[in-house]
């Protein structure tokens, strides 16, 4: 049974186009394929990178933080309460009205009392200011080196100059060292970022970004199955171009520097715009679309492979529509903040009563992190 459907699975007629087969991407003469066999690698070096990271955060990130005065927010932790807590965790940490009235009566609290009490909790599970530094410092240091690698493994190969020798000579194309490393590397990290998405801070965007890491995870090991690599090159190093800046915008933003912040999110937004709404799709999915077709009859391989870059695509359009929004806001002098941000609550009654107690900053939200221009992540 599993060796049938490992045949069906890597029958030649899915992956190459007609007339090729497995045996003429064996190694010979000194040249070297891609297999599949290649890709095992990337898990253990996803724990690697699990690894790395944690040490990196430790011990590179949070002297970091404090070099740039990231300061964390005191906040004030929910009263212990058995029937308030079984509900939050049971039912629903955004109670309705009707929900908070049975509440009150069951747990003896007021209504007021009850609205503050989820407030509170639903605080103390946000992540903190650190985390989200440190999370934005790792993925910062790593699209940088990525993108500078990436760079250099296409920068002095002709088809980074004409899309067209992409596809010269395919599916027989050996593999450089560089290639190699650089695909490795690139999805072992993907692989990493799937592994801890449920420990890393969740935004609005939480089931877009399972599906952008899926897409890329499946596109990556794809275009490696099926010798797409120097268009899967393209593709990584186009990718990596912008992330590094939008990472380097929050790191500043969590660090309260309003005007570094926003002139790095300016300089992203249009990286990106540029790049994953001009360069991919009318340069990189017209060579993947187009040119192939002029060498070989279209395949399954070719379907899936522009189907995964569709939805690559369409992730895209939405990400630019919440980008080209909080640009907006930035240039006609409105809040400028993260779009997927989940935002820490307040309240207004519970800050007054603790000011008269202790003074203005006693409720943990100093007046220099409530600025107009700070954007939430």
């Amino acid at each position: 049974m599993f060796r049938t459907l490992c045949s069906y699975f890597w029958w030649e007629r899915l992956w190459l186009p007609a007339n090729l087969t497995w045996a003429d991407l064996e190694d010979r003469d000194g040249r070297v394929y891609a297999k599949a066999s290649d890709l095992y690698i990337t898990i253990p070096m996803a724990f690697l990178f699990l690894i790395v990271r944690h040490l990196f955060e430790t011990y590179v990130a949070t002297p970091l933080a404090g070099l740039l005065g990231v300061k964390e927010r005191v906040r004030l932790r929910a009263a212990p309460n058995a029937v308030l807590e079984k509900f939050y965790a049971a039912t629903s940490r955004q109670p309705k009205q009707a929900d908070v009235e049975m509440l009150s009566r069951k747990s003896g609290c007021s209504v007021r009392q009850v609205e503050r009490w989820f407030r509170r909790r639903r605080n103390q599970d946000r992540p903190s200011l650190l985390k989200k530094f440190r999370e934005a410092s790792w993925r910062f240091t790593f699209y940088l080196l990525a993108f500078i690698a990436g760079m250099a493994v296409i920068v002095d190969k002709p088809w980074f100059y004409d899309l067209r020798e992409v596809w010269k000579g395919y599916p027989i194309q050996s593999i450089l060292p560089s290639q190699y490393w650089y695909y490795m590397i690139e999805l072992s990290f993907y692989w990493s970022l799937l592994f801890s998405i449920a420990s890393d801070v969740k935004r609005k965007d939480f089931k877009e970004q399972i599906i952008h890491h899926v897409a890329t995870i499946i596109l990556i090991s794809f275009s490696w199955f099926a010798n797409y690599v120097r268009a899967g090159t393209l593709i990584m190093a186009l990718h990596d171009s912008s992330d590094y800046l939008l990472e380097s915008a929050k790191m500043f933003n969590y660090a309260n520097w309003r005007n570094t912040c926003n002139n790095i999110f300016i300089v992203f937004a249009a990286v990106f715009i540029v790049t994953r709404l001009v360069i991919l799709p009318f340069w990189i999915m017209h060579c993947t679309v187009v040119y192939p077709l002029e060498l070989y009859p279209a395949f399954f391989g070719y379907y899936f492979f522009n189907a995964m870059m569709g939805v690559l695509q369409l992730l895209h359009v939405f990400w630019a529509f919440l980008i080209i929004r909080m640009a907006h806001k930035f240039i006609t002098g409105k809040v400028v903040e993260d779009e997927r941000s989940d935002r820490e609550e307040t309240d207004n009654s519970e800050e007054e009563e603790e000011a008269t107690k202790n003074g203005p900053l006693s409720n943990g939200h100093p007046p220099v992190l409530n600025n107009n221009h700070r954007k939430n992540d």
